[in-house]
């Protein structure tokens, strides 16, 4: 940060607090000892979903939310639960600093939250997701989540 008093281009952070959507820092010149403050705007990216169709629209939270909730309607799974899960989602997805994402990746983001969380939840989302040609496939899916069930048992 350039000292605005001489113009020195190094300076010590001797406070820093949150403000609304601003950060303050009380600064010191490293070469003249004069003091400053900076205000520093935290920068929110959008995330933007790429469909299927190759068409972008903004990441909402709340879809993925009713989404969850049609996969988990009467499941033992708790909405909590389903928040958390979404939370952790989004952290994932802007801890990648990608402002555009495609709903396959979250989908089998969402795939690997629900495998741990409800298996039948996991399937129902599946189902939709993974948009099955034929009955064969869908059971072969089924099948894998009974071998890995069962393995994890033994």
């Amino acid at each position: 940060m350039r000292c605005p008093d001489c113009g020195y281009e190094d300076s010590r952070v001797i406070d820093s607090r949150p403000t609304d959507n601003k950060i303050r820092r009380r600064r010191e010149c490293l070469s003249c000892k004069s003091r400053f403050t900076t205000y520093e705007i935290v920068e929110n990216i959008p995330l933007m979903v790429i469909k299927k169709n190759d068409m972008l629209e903004p990441f909402d939270r709340q879809k993925l939310i009713d989404r969850l909730l049609r996969a988990t309607i009467k499941r033992p799974v708790k909405l909590e639960a389903l928040e958390n899960m979404v939370e952790d989602i989004v952290s994932e997805l802007k801890n990648k600093f990608q402002r555009e994402v495609t709903s396959e990746k979250i989908g089998e983001l969402v795939l690997r939250k629900l495998k741990d969380t409800d298996h039948v939840a996991y399937i129902r989302f599946a189902s939709v997701y993974r948009d099955f040609s034929d009955v064969e496939s869908f059971i072969s899916f089924i099948a894998d989540l009974s071998d890995e069930s069962n393995e994890k048992v033994l």
